[in-house]
C-alpha cells in the first residue's frame, strides 16, 4: 500500500505547526487559507519556502498545515521546520542537505520569564535618589 502522505510537526517558540505532504503540483494550505493570502509579507513566504528550494521538491508535493500558536514569523519558522521534518519523512537522503542549511534544528530561543521585583524580564524599575 502507497503512503497517503508525508507528515512533520515543527515548531517555533508558541507557534507549532502540523504538516502533511501529498504528492501533487506545489500548492501550499495553511489553516484552510492559500499561503499567499495567510502570510501577507514576502519574507514569512521566503522562509516558509526554504526547505523545498533547497531540496528542489517546490512542485512534488502539495502542503496542507495546520499551525496554532506565536505570531505570524514564528508560525512560518515553525512551518519550514514541520517541512523540513516531513521531506526527511519522504525521503531520508534529503538529511545532509537540510540539515547543512539548518533547516532541521529547532531554534531553542524563548521568551524570557518575567522575574520578580522587575517590570520584565530585565528591566528593573527606574532608580530615584529621592
Amino acid at each position: 500500500m502507497a503512503v497517503r502522505y508525508y507528515y512533520g510537526t515543527g515548531r517555533r517558540k508558541e507557534a507549532v505547526a502540523q504538516v502533511r505532504l501529498y504528492p501533487g503540483t506545489g500548492s501550499v494550505i495553511v489553516n484552510g487559507k492559500p499561503a499567499e493570502e495567510y502570510f501577507t509579507r514576502d519574507t514569512d513566504m521566503y522562509c516558509l519556502r526554504g526547505p523545498l528550494q533547497a531540496t528542489g521538491m517546490g512542485d512534488r508535493f502539495n502542503i496542507m498545515v495546520r499551525v496554532i500558536g506565536g505570531g505570524i514569523t514564528g508560525q512560518a519558522e515553525a512551518i519550514r521546520h514541520g517541512i523540513a521534518r516531513a521531506l526527511l519523512e519522504a525521503d531520508p537522503e534529503l538529511r545532509p542537505v537540510l540539515r547543512k542549511a539548518g533547516y532541521l534544528t529547532r531554534d531553542p530561543r524563548v521568551k524570557e520569564r518575567k522575574k520578580p521585583g522587575l517590570k520584565r524580564a530585565r528591566k528593573a524599575p527606574q532608580y530615584t535618589k529621592r
